[in-house]
This record gives structure tokens, C-alpha cells and sequence, in this order.
């Protein structure tokens, strides 16, 4: 009996675990392609040196961390420059909200335990959790990780805060131009069959490009028809959907395996 996945070609978007993510896909006769839809560069070290002083001197009312491994960044860059005690006594004389799992976990490690937590891995499921906390007047540092974060800075400053500042220990780069191209003749021709989508940029990233080569509503025809967008998560997802792409296929479990587990069982109900 044929798998079904048997003779599909998968693109990987993401750029973290790739043997592994196209050893899993080959188990189930699937062929996995890489195209890498986002790049990460680390801010330079006297940027990051500036900010995080800034930071213990100004002794801010709230920290909001957003991701697992900027929060870590954050942490290890002070204690490169030689603030990180400086730093830790800032962080644990403010109150924290915190979104997703691995955030958790970060700062666990640095035994310390938000204040707020969202409610659902998402940046507006932490908006939600803030909604009936007073931040009039707050003096707040967001930690954010590969791009800014408009939307949740406004939010912020809607809800009374009187400066919002953001932290980006890391930077997202665009794509190379090739891969872009690439993936689009890929999917016009429909010659691939999935996309994994591991981060939400690497979902702006690809929009971005189609906005300006002009074939977005293309792509999003394609995305509802020959070619299932797969997502990690949460957040991933909601940059679908922001797109209008409505066909996610996503696990419970925001793991990368699960997520080819999950791609796998959704081919199996289509044969």
C-alpha cells in the first residue's frame, strides 16, 4: 500500500534543524527541499551594550519578553559586557509578562516567574491577559526578536504606558532574492506540494515578495489549492491568517516533528 505522502515534494522554509526535518519527511516517501525564507544576524555587541545600560538606568516598571531565544540573548550579552548582575537585579525589581513556552523556560532558568502570561502562545493572546492590568504611567521594555513589533507597542502606549522601548538582541534579514524566485516558480508551477512554515516572519517574507512581484492573490491560490501551508504554531498561523491564507494544517504540540506528523496524517485523510 502507497503512503501518502509517497512522491510529494515538502519545502522546508525555515533554516534550524534541517537534517532532521528532511530525515522525518524522507521517512514518510516524501522528498523535503530547503528554502530558507529568513536569515538572523546578531545586533553588534556596543548596540546591545548601549541599550542594556540604558535599560538598568532607567529601572523600568515592565519587561515583556516575547521569545525564548531573544530572552536568553538578552541575558548572555549582559554578562559578556559585565552587567549581567546589574542587569538581573533590573529585570527582578520590575514585574514581567511573557509570551510563549520557551520564554517560560528562559527565564525559569534565570529563576525567575512572570507576572503575566498569555493565554493561547500568541502576542494577542498576551494582550488579552493585559487587558485588565493598569499600566497607566509604566515605564516598559519589550524584548522583541527579528523584527519590530508595531502593533503590541501601541497597544501598550494605548494602555497608558508612558514610554515603550524595544529590546532586538537579534535581526531579521531578508531571504537571499534567488530562493524567493525560486520558491515562486516552484509554486506557480505547482511542482511543490507543501510548505513547513517554522516562523511567522518567514510567512512575511514570502508575502512581502509577492506584493511586490504583484502575483499575491496567486500565491494565495495556490496556498487553498495544490500547495498546503503547514505551520510550527500559534504565532505562525496567525501570520497566515493575516495573509488570508485560511488552509493551515498545524499540531497541537508546537514541536517541528509534530508538525510533520500532523502534515502526514492530514495527506492520509485526503486518500
Amino acid at each position: 500500500m502507497a503512503r501518502a505522502m509517497e512522491g510529494k515534494t515538502i519545502v522546508i522554509a525555515g533554516s534550524r534543524k534541517l537534517d532532521e526535518m528532511t530525515s522525518l519527511i524522507a521517512r514518510q516517501g516524501a522528498q523535503a527541499v530547503v528554502r530558507s525564507l529568513q536569515g538572523m544576524t546578531m545586533f553588534k555587541e556596543e548596540e546591545m551594550e548601549q541599550e542594556l545600560r540604558e535599560v538598568i538606568a532607567q529601572q523600568p516598571d515592565w519587561f515583556v519578553f516575547t521569545t525564548g531565544i531573544g530572552t536568553a540573548a538578552l541575558f548572555a550579552a549582559a554578562d559578556r559586557l559585565g552587567i549581567g548582575k546589574e542587569f538581573r537585579e533590573t529585570v527582578r525589581g520590575a514585574r514581567i509578562a511573557i509570551r510563549g513556552y520557551k520564554t517560560y523556560s528562559a527565564l525559569k532558568s534565570e529563576d525567575l516567574a512572570p507576572d503575566v502570561r498569555d493565554s493561547d502562545g500568541t502576542v494577542r493572546g498576551l494582550e488579552e491577559q493585559l487587558e485588565e492590568v493598569d499600566l497607566q504611567g509604566a515605564r516598559i521594555w519589550v524584548q522583541l526578536h527579528g523584527e519590530p513589533a508595531p502593533t503590541l507597542v501601541s497597544f501598550l502606549e494605548q494602555k497608558g504606558a508612558v514610554s515603550v522601548h524595544t529590546l532586538l538582541p537579534y535581526l531579521s534579514v531578508p531571504p537571499e532574492t534567488d530562493t524567493l524566485e525560486q520558491l515562486q516558480r516552484e509554486i506557480e508551477q505547482e511542482t511543490v506540494h507543501a510548505i513547513c512554515f517554522t516562523t511567522a516572519v518567514q510567512v512575511r517574507h514570502l508575502f512581502a515578495h509577492a506584493k511586490e512581484h504583484s502575483y499575491t492573490e496567486q500565491l494565495r491560490e495556490k496556498l487553498q489549492g495544490p500547495v498546503l501551508a503547514v505551520s510550527v504554531g500559534k504565532v505562525t498561523s496567525e501570520a497566515l491568517r493575516q495573509e488570508q491564507v485560511t488552509r493551515i494544517v498545524a499540531p497541537e504540540n508546537e514541536r517541528m516533528g509534530a508538525m510533520i506528523i500532523e502534515m502526514t496524517r492530514y495527506y492520509e485523510q485526503q486518500s
